[in-house]
């Protein structure tokens, strides 16, 4: 898709990992120009630079013209609201003050497209995967008649723990799946620590993550789920039970899938429905967007973490290791870009997606 337009764009929680993620995918984008940082009171009124100190964890140095920006307060709705096409949002605040403020800048008529979980819930706000369900951008109408607005609304990417198996399950539902048997393997990046933050997690595995897997449980719910009345309705097949669990890997989540279907077909059936699958971000030709979304490796020992969660400049899915399993009928491995295609980069990727389709 050709955009002819600039559009300037905020960060909010811009001082955190999933802020710097923002701002190193933004740097030189093509639609999105950054005009605007904001993060806690404890760094408004300070650069970018000054701000971050020594908590900058991208590989890339910070991008030269943000280094010197003044970081604001992000509850400075008014102000920082004032001259934004939409706003990225990546705060650390409970659920009830993220909902608010992000409410608050949709109010001002600022389109926002969050990483954070508190509007997961809200019929019709839309939690999207682009290539998955981009019909749920229908429910902005909705939601601007309940705000009162013209253009501001939320839209809402979902947590990162489902965004591997998820995409691979998509272009199988036609077969019915029944029953998902899954155990994800995340980074520490996922809790927004490195190593050197985080020596605990050194030669270790930790088994448990906090509300991880009711998330990775219910929200596929929402993004399968139809539209009614201006609200979505949530699917309610097929089951799905996770086990999500914390590695000593910097980036990349990784799942162990099993799955039973209604119908069955040979596995070499659905590797062609995973490397022919593409979605509109493709189709439109998306800035973000990979070619492919999946890739499916036919080498026993593939994906690794290391070797394949950049595939896509972080936005691919990969899979491999398909197998028939007894009690379910099929195993396969699946990973995903946590901090890329998992939070900033989906998100970026649902903004251009609302770009070309004219919510913003």
């Amino acid at each position: 898709m050709t955009n002819t337009k600039t559009f300037n764009v905020g960060v909010l929680g811009a001082t955190g990992m999933v802020g710097q993620r923002f701002l190193s995918l933004l740097d030189n984008h093509p639609w999105f120009r950054v005009t605007k940082l904001a993060a806690s009171s404890k760094s408004a009124g300070r650069t970018y630079t000054e701000a971050v100190g020594q908590r900058w964890t991208m590989a890339a140095p910070i991008p030269e013209r943000l280094a010197s920006m003044t970081v604001a307060d992000a509850s400075d709705v008014a102000t920082i609201a004032e001259g934004l096409d939409l706003v990225f949002c990546a705060v650390d605040m409970t659920k009830d003050e993220t909902r608010a403020l992000e409410d608050a800048y949709a109010k001002r008529e600022v389109p926002l497209i969050s990483n954070n979980s508190a509007h997961r819930p809200t019929p019709d706000v839309p939690m999207m995967v682009p290539e998955i369900n981009s019909q749920h951008a229908e429910l902005i109408h909705a939601q601007r008649r309940r705000l009162g607005t013209k253009r501001g609304f939320v839209a809402v990417k979902p947590n990162c723990s489902l965004q591997s198996y998820v995409p691979a399950i998509h272009p199988l539902m036609y077969l019915g799946p029944k029953r998902i048997a899954v155990a994800t393997y995340q980074a520490i990046s996922g809790a927004g620590k490195t190593f050197a933050m985080w020596p605990e997690m050194v030669d270790n595995v930790i088994p448990y993550i906090g509300d991880e897997e009711r998330k990775s449980e219910q929200e596929p719910m929402k993004i399968w789920g139809r539209i009614e009345d201006g609200r979505i309705v949530n699917a309610t097949e097929p089951s799905i039970t996770a086990q999500c669990i914390r590695v000593p890997v910097t980036d990349g989540h990784m799942a162990a899938v099993f799955v039973s279907f209604d119908k069955k077909l040979e596995p070499a059936e659905l590797i062609a429905k995973w490397r022919e699958f593409s979605g509109r971000p493709q189709q439109l030709d998306l800035p973000s967007a990979p070619k492919p979304f999946l890739t499916y490796f036919d080498e026993n020992d593939r994906p690794q973490t290391r070797l394949d969660r950049d595939n896509g400049n972080g936005m691919g899915v990969t899979i491999g290791r398909l197998r028939g399993d007894s009690p379910n009928d099929y195993r396969f491995i699946c990973l995903s870009h946590n901090t890329v295609r998992g939070a900033a980069g989906g998100a970026i990727l649902t903004a251009e997606l609302l770009v070309a389709d004219g919510y913003i």
